[in-house]
């Protein structure tokens, strides 16, 4: 049986575990929250007491981590505990410069890092219904075939090391967007006292049909805003995008008006909350409907 290991068991690194057990793996996980250790272990998985510890009982091994920055830190935990032909797979949306120079770093060492991006909330992800982006070729990616179809047999081969992550941006750019459009044309109906649900319906049959519509919708609606995503996860995600915009001389107009909304949704107080609470920037300003 292979053995697994995963670094980092929030939401997203949750659904992953179940997913990568699910396909009979041995996995052995570390997360620094108790309580994404003890759900670890309800899951069946082996708990480590640190990142480090993880390293020498996997030679395949998951990050799912909030920042680049984490993801560097943890690479630095467990460099000199990684054994050549030691394959690390990280899925932490994050800075792809940066990341091509860890894999440069631990290619040194005859380890192999490669991004695969998840594309898809943590509940798509455990349903196998996500989208991966893998910053590789097929071939590069081929000692862990098996371990990415555990998490979706829809698997995109980009090429190159951090093209997974760009193409993770691209992607969170367009779909952040789409949500953010979905909570103004809500906000906007309600202000001709239309009935949320039936405008919802409505946007669902017709051109402006989005799938975030189907996703989100009702969410926005009920202000449920359990999370499956959160919004401050989507917030960096924007910082970085417009970021690596600058740096592109890529003009993004949309995501600078994004980055306030987001802003003012998260002085709203929903920072943790799902990114559906996006229309909380409208709702702070207004009142939510009834």
């Amino acid at each position: 049986m292979e053995t697994v290991g995963l670094i980092g068991a929030g939401l997203l690194g949750s659904a992953l575990a179940k997913r990568i057990l699910a396909a009979g793996f041995t996995l052995h996980g570390y997360d620094p929250d108790p309580a994404a250790m003890r759900q670890l272990q309800e899951l069946g998985a082996n708990t480590e007491d640190s990142a480090a510890a993880v390293a020498p009982v996997c030679n395949r091994i998951v990050l799912c981590l909030p920042t680049t920055d984490i993801v560097k830190d943890v690479v630095s935990e467990i460099e000199s505990s990684l054994t050549a032909g030691s394959v690390v797979v990280d899925t932490t949306t994050g800075d792809p410069n940066t990341t091509r120079e860890l894999s440069g770093q631990l290619q040194a060492r005859s380890v192999t890092l490669i991004d695969v991006s998840v594309l898809g909330s943590s509940t798509v992800t455990a349903d196998g219904n996500s989208l991966l982006l893998a910053g590789a070729d097929e071939a590069t990616a081929a000692p862990v075939e098996r371990l990415l179809n555990a998490i979706s047999d829809r698997v995109h081969y980009l090429g190159r090391v951090g093209a997974g992550q760009e193409m993770k941006l691209v992607a969170n750019l367009v779909l952040g967007l789409n949500r953010a459009v979905l909570a103004e044309g809500l906000h906007f109906a309600e202000g001709f006292g239309l009935n949320p649900n039936a405008a919802l319906e409505v946007l669902q049959a017709g051109a402006a049909y989005s799938r975030v519509m189907d996703a989100k919708g009702h969410r926005m609606i009920q202000r449920d805003f359990e999370p499956q995503a959160r919004l401050k996860q989507h917030l960096k995600d924007v910082r970085m995008i417009l970021e690596l915009g600058e740096q592109k001389s890529r003009w993004l107009p949309l995501s600078i008006l994004h980055q306030d909304i987001l802003e003012s949704a998260q002085e709203a107080g929903a920072a943790d909350l799902d990114n559906s609470a996006v229309i909380e920037a409208w709702n702070r300003l207004t009142g939510p409907s009834e």
